[in-house]
């Protein structure tokens, strides 16, 4: 709705109605465009110029034309009307079930496997006229983003209870122990956590939305760990961890093997590290996204355990 000077509200089918007359020039042929009667027509007019609060139209002869207030409403109410159905069109594109798309972000560690191997499977199922950007960050973040649609939808951890998301576990990580080539753990191939607790470790700082689990799995094991070093992104911690600055707990991502570290099998019963697919609630009625949320929850754990 569009509010004239005096607060009435102006119908958008009037709107088009009057668009349509002005074009014509002819009642008949006005209602015959826009598939309605003449006398709805008309009364469209009469109430549309008594909003405004001026004459649009004047006869001439068996025909109507448009007054000078008529005109120059025109030269406004047309173009925005075009734009309007030029928005209508992009957003029915976007949200298209066979060629929308699609806003996708996930944590750093799964744009090295389950982030693209999610989005070319789905590619590969008849979906190749979907189109996505990706955008990455930590779990604080991807949830940031969600909330200020910046994104449809997110792999991440459950940092957050937001009422307007919902979250449903897409796949578990497993955790191990990294240390230099040259490290005295570096004898072990599995290890217990008790055994870490001597040397200094690189951590993952609070941003990370890691950090909250590993905490959680400290505090449960009753460890007290030398945090030397704090750092929120994996290969960061890989980094410093190559060079001999300690040792650290994370996840086992394939990129592990780039570094000159040893990996670790933590022989602790520890929680399982989850990993979520987020979207907020009203989003899940958008055609694409709900096509592709179903399509990752049916296919992650099944296909790529």
């Amino acid at each position: 709705m569009i509010k004239d000077n005096r607060g009435e509200k102006l119908n958008l089918r009037q709107l088009e109605f009057f668009v349509v007359l002005a074009q014509t020039e002819h009642m008949t042929q006005a209602a015959k465009k826009s598939n309605t009667s003449q006398p709805n027509i008309s009364h469209a007019m009469t109430m549309l110029e008594q909003e405004i609060g001026v004459t649009l139209f004047e006869k001439k002869g068996r025909n109507i034309q448009l007054t000078r207030h008529g005109r120059i409403f025109y030269e406004y109410i047309a173009p925005a009307l075009t734009e309007i159905e030029k928005g209508q069109k992009k957003i029915q594109e976007m949200v298209n079930p066979d060629s929308g798309e699609i806003q996708f972000g996930f944590i750093f560690t799964m744009g090295a496997n389950l982030a693209p191997k999610l989005t070319q499977s789905f590619h590969q199922n008849g979906n190749h006229k979907i189109k996505f950007e990706f955008q990455q960050g930590n779990s604080n973040q991807i949830i940031q983003m969600l909330l200020a649609d910046r994104i449809d939808i997110g792999i991440c951890s459950k940092v957050s209870s937001d009422p307007e998301l919902i979250y449903q576990i897409l796949t578990q990580e497993e955790m191990v122990v990294v240390v230099p080539l040259e490290h005295p753990l570096a004898n072990y191939d599995n290890i217990s956590l008790a055994k870490t607790t001597q040397y200094p470790y690189v951590y993952y700082s609070k941003q990370s939305g890691l950090r909250p689990y590993l905490d959680r799995q400290i505090k449960n094991l009753k460890l007290d760990l030398d945090i030397i070093c704090e750092l929120e992104e994996d290969h960061s911690i890989l980094g410093f961890v190559g060079q001999d600055y300690g040792i650290a707990i994370m996840p086992n991502i394939p990129s592990i093997s780039s570094f000159p570290v040893k990996k670790l099998t933590i022989t602790d019963i520890m929680d399982d590290r989850n990993i979520y697919l987020a979207v907020k609630k009203n989003n899940l009625e958008i055609p694409v996204l709900k096509k592709f949320y179903d399509f990752c929850l049916e296919n992650t754990n099944k296909k790529w355990d």
